[in-house]
């Protein structure tokens, strides 16, 4: 058994960067405490997301978020804890246009920060505020292979976990940002679609979405390979969700579609494998 302790921050989040920074200095900290290996915040924490909570043409504090991404990534180093921090970044030589990337940091727990994967996918709201990304990458933290997609691209397009998945990943982060509108019909098929990544690629998925009331219209859950729900938080619950997960159970056995290792999460102990042996 490989075992990991996951901390999902289902925290506020406000259009004031002074009060986000403070949100996840006081999470930061808990994790700390509750000795969380690896902490995930929602898309866009650090600054609000540009559609519905920040202004749509905000300019990007890029000194000021320079700053907290190094403090961050020092406090992160001193508690031996990695970091998926939802954030923006400032558009480069390869973006669309100079709108910012909705982006997240990806910090390892030595404190360093090994790279920043930038949403692919945009809603028709995001393409007004954002750049979109173009690369779907993975990381190593705790000696884990870890994807990170944020929000709509995990939601609605699987070739992105997928993607994450061929890149040896056995847990896949996913911040969103589902909450700014009365939309709340569309809670199950969030919850469907997020139970479906885990399942088809026999994967932990999980999936961190801020608290803004009155509305959210996804949980914040850790899903296990098999595609059932391993913890969650109650919609509208500000709270950091903990719970550690058996990395070993990541067998990726639909991904690769591996007959043997597919029985497991298929049949459970329903199923000898006796019965099946003759097609292997």
């Amino acid at each position: 058994m490989n075992t990991l302790t996951i901390g999902l921050a289902q925290c506020p989040q406000t259009a004031d960067f002074a009060r986000n920074k403070e949100i996840i200095l006081d999470y930061l900290a808990e994790a700390t405490r509750k000795r969380v290996q690896i902490v995930c915040f929602p898309e866009t924490q650090t600054v609000g997301y540009r559609v519905d909570i920040s202004p749509t043409n905000a300019p990007v504090p890029v000194t000021e978020l320079d700053e907290f991404h190094q403090l961050i990534a020092r406090l992160c180093g001193e508690a031996n804890m990695a970091c998926i921090l939802g954030t923006e970044t400032p558009a480069d030589e390869c973006a669309s246009s100079n709108k910012p990337y909705n982006s997240a940091l990806v910090i390892s727990e030595t404190g360093k920060i090994l790279g920043v994967h930038h949403k692919t996918k945009l809603t028709p709201l995001d393409a007004i505020a954002y750049s979109p990304g173009e690369s779907i990458e993975t990381f190593q933290l705790f000696g884990v292979t870890v994807g990170v997609v944020i929000c709509f691209e995990g939601f609605r397009f699987p070739e992105t976990t997928r993607e994450c998945v061929r890149q040896g990943a056995q847990i896949v982060f996913h911040p969103q940002n589902n909450t700014t509108r009365p939309n709340d019909w569309k809670v199950p098929i969030h919850h469907a679609m997020v139970l479906t990544r885990a399942a088809e690629n026999t994967i932990w998925f999980a999936t961190c979405n801020a608290c803004l009331k009155p509305h959210q219209n996804c949980k914040s859950m850790i899903i296990a390979p098999d595609g059932r729900i391993h913890a969650e938080a109650d919609l509208l619950e500000e709270r950091l969700l903990v719970s550690a997960i058996d990395v070993t159970q990541a067998t990726r056995a639909m991904f690769q579609y591996d007959l043997a290792n597919c029985a497991g999460p298929l049949f459970g102990d329903t199923v000898n494998p006796t019965e099946f042996a003759e097609a292997l």
